[in-house]
């Protein structure tokens, strides 16, 4: 894939990642330890760890990949109305407590409890000019105090965001494993950690840890496989899904999206939130 294919604004504002800012023509973004530039012309990007892992997923075949998805009009509409739309292969930790986070939060209020976290448990970096906090590492989060928590604006979700983190710190989620493991089973595996339900294993499983069959089902997706594909997924309402529900769901999604399931499901989540004038970050 040739780095000019991929559109920086259009991959940063698509819901995958949070903690990202726009400063000039340069992206600064937080991944785990590592900062990461993003320039679009010329393309650029740097890291403060010389390192940025395929952030971009530039390994993908992009265009294997459109082709297998494009299997009715409504997709190949939110292909074209977003060219240049790739998936993040982002720092795992980072991404397993920002889902944990976005728990009935919008993308700002989630954007702003990441940053709060930072500021206080992160530590803070000169790099390329700006200063900037790391995300917390794991065994920080774990042995905080949950006072501290609050105090970033979690809420209820405090309690898991400690508790998420204890498990990989213990553990009990070892994130090169669930990457290696196959779909069903990372997400029952992430599933059993409190505060993890369906849609946010499948956040974690898409955009960290390279399940391309995962599809999140939240309350947009819903909307949008009723208002698209209600002939093709009768099981689907706007009522929250229980467990059995979701999976069944999901099964027959990516029985007709096929193996880059995942990939569909951001084309559609982008159209839908343009379409609506939702805001990104």
């Amino acid at each position: 894939m040739q780095k000019a294919t991929i559109n920086i604004d259009t991959t940063i504002n698509s819901g995958q990642v949070f903690l990202w800012n726009k400063i000039g023509s340069e992206w600064i973004g937080i991944d785990g330890q590592n900062f990461i530039i993003l320039r679009q012309s010329p393309f650029s990007a740097k890291s403060s760890l010389n390192t940025i892992n395929n952030f971009l997923r530039q390994d993908d075949d992009i265009e294997g990949i459109l082709k297998n998805i494009n299997r009715d009009s409504i997709v190949r509409k939110a292909t074209k109305q977003s060219p240049g739309l790739r998936l993040i292969r982002q720092d795992p930790f980072q991404c397993y407590i920002s889902f944990i986070c976005s728990s009935n939060a919008s993308i700002q209020n989630i954007k702003l409890m990441l940053t709060k976290l930072c500021r206080r448990f992160g530590s803070q970096v000169d790099f390329n000019g700006y200063k900037l906090f790391t995300f917390p590492r794991v065994e920080t989060l774990a042995n905080t105090n949950i006072k501290g928590l609050y105090d970033c604006g979690l809420g209820f979700r405090a309690k898991y965001v400690k508790e998420a983190a204890k498990a990989v710190h213990c553990g009990k989620i070892d994130f090169n494993s669930l990457r290696r493991a196959d779909y069903k089973i990372a997400s029952g595996i992430l599933k059993d950690v409190p505060g993890i339900g369906n849609k946010i294993a499948d956040c974690i499983l898409l955009f960290s840890l390279d399940k391309m069959d995962a599809f999140p089902i939240d309350r947009w997706m819903q909307r949008i496989l009723l208002k698209y594909y209600h002939k093709n997924f009768d099981n689907v309402t706007e009522k929250p899904l229980t467990e059995k529900n979701y999976e069944r769901l999901h099964d027959r999604i990516v029985q007709y999206f096929g193996p880059y399931a995942g990939y569909a499901q951001q084309f559609l989540f982008k159209m839908e939130r343009d379409l609506n004038k939702k805001n990104w970050l």
